[in-house]
């Protein structure tokens, strides 16, 4: 796949919570391909790129442009249709409800019984445990595995791109680490990922290029390995 073409573009946006801007000026690009992550310290405005991107909180000026389609002022529900889906942080499932029955509404969009067990093999496939304890109640699970659900049930819409949230958030270094390889083979089986994340070293371990948030606005962008490499960026943003 060629990793030169833009999926994802955000273009100079502001997005405001009553009155107050929260985001001012906002630009950035995911590359498709590749895993491109976000990163910045609580209250940098993290969340809210997620929100204005799944219009959520759509921005007041500026545009989002996915496929080279503006979905600015698109319904989320027809921004999820375009192939955008969306991993919370915290691990959100639907605890009172079975592994299979959490990854079967993550492909609440798709119709065809045949496309979503597809679906689901590839799910298992990757996540060998959610296949074993199918039938398991998710809110019985423990954290790391609640995660794959997560995760999972986020892969059964088929994205185009995938925007993870905190997936290091709450877990063992241990699990943070398998998180993080099994974002790695999404990326390799073409999906692109959009890491939001606080977790520097081992996100920009696995991005291929990253950005900076501090106050609403890019700091700092560049190559990963650029960002992991250079101590002014880390001694300014990350201390």
């Amino acid at each position: 796949m060629e990793k030169n073409i833009s999926s994802l573009m955000v273009e100079k946006i502001c997005t405001a919570y009553d009155r107050a801007d929260v985001l001012e000026d906002l630009s950035l690009k995911v590359v498709q391909g590749t895993i491109t992550c976000l990163l910045g310290n609580n209250g940098s405005g993290k969340t809210t790129v997620i929100r204005s991107i799944l219009g959520l909180t759509p921005p007041r000026s500026g545009r989002i442009v996915f496929e080279d389609d503006d979905i600015t002022r698109l319904p989320t529900h027809k921004i999820i249709r375009r192939g955008i889906a969306s991993i919370p942080e915290g691990r959100k499932v639907f605890p009172g409800l079975t592994v299979a029955e959490n990854l079967r509404l993550g492909g609440y969009q798709e119709d065809d019984k045949g496309v979503l067990l597809e679906r689901m093999k590839k799910v298992y496939g990757i996540f060998p445990r959610l296949k074993e304890r199918s039938s398991q109640l998710a809110g019985t699970m423990s954290g790391g595995e609640q995660a794959m659900v997560s995760i999972g049930r986020g892969l059964m819409s088929a994205p185009k791109l995938l925007i993870v949230d905190e997936p290091s958030l709450g877990l063992s270094p241990l699990l943070v680490k398998e998180n993080f390889r099994i974002i790695q083979e999404i990326r390799d089986q073409g999906v692109t990922v959009f890491l939001v994340e606080q977790n520097v070293r081992q996100t920009l371990g696995i991005s291929d290029y990253g950005y900076v948030l501090s106050k609403g606005g890019v700091v700092a962008e560049g190559d990963a390995r650029y960002l992991r490499d250079n101590k002014e960026v880390q001694e300014a943003y990350f201390g």
